[in-house]
């Protein structure tokens, strides 16, 4: 059984639980970080040197960073559908996976911290106001790939749209402006049709 530690409000554990889910994997999830605390134990340290969530363990197996989670998962028990066999289309869902963490989480995190986990007395509104201006025209890249594909990799769901469909789920629940993104509101509704996205993603955020 693959044991995950990690709190449902993080994105990047609910990237990991999507994926068990998608593989119908058996698991175990333990309460951590956040309010839960445990990351300064030493047997967590042992975990995850870095003291931060998720991490899994399979059998002798411990993975930490949510999308090498992912990928592994996808790899040991994914072959042929979230883990695309062909390395082109396996390149196509890793650079969506890649392109999550580079230029889309990096202008979602102020956004979401100011807007969710900030008070509103204590807010940067001008600091958000970037953000929000910036992230538009970073979404409309995945929007144009989206034009003629139901999914980043291509006809089927695979590892490459975890990430940025945990990413989108938080942005379009963001009371920011937004432009309009008709094939990245076409993909979502995919989304939102599979149970394991509902279970673990669609929350409210927090």
């Amino acid at each position: 059984m693959i044991r995950v530690w990690g709190r449902p409000n993080s994105i990047n554990v609910q990237k990991v639980m999507w994926t068990i889910a998608e593989l119908d994997l058996a698991h175990e999830r333990i309460d951590a970080g956040g309010a839960f605390g445990g990351l300064d134990t030493p047997e967590y340290g042992r975990l995850n040197p870095n003291r931060k969530i998720p991490v899994i363990r399979d059998g002798e197996t411990v993975v930490w960073e949510s999308n090498a989670i992912v990928r592994y998962l996808a790899a040991a028990y994914g072959a042929g559908s979230l883990w695309p066999e062909p390395p082109a289309t396996r390149a196509e869902a890793d650079r969506w996976m890649d392109w999550q963490l580079t230029e889309l989480a990096p202008l979602l995190r102020p956004i979401f911290w100011g807007l969710v986990r900030t008070p509103a007395d204590e807010r940067d509104p001008s600091a958000i106001d970037r953000a929000a201006r910036a992230i538009g025209p970073v979404w409309r890249i995945l929007d144009d790939h989206l034009a003629d594909r139901p999914f980043v990799g291509g006809d089927r769901l695979t590892m490459g749209d975890i990430p940025v469909g945990c990413a989108y789920w938080r942005y379009r629940n963001l009371e920011v402006p937004r432009p309009e993104l008709p094939h990245l509101e076409r993909w979502f509704a995919r989304l939102a049709e599979r149970p394991g996205y509902r279970a673990h993603v669609m929350l409210p955020l927090s």
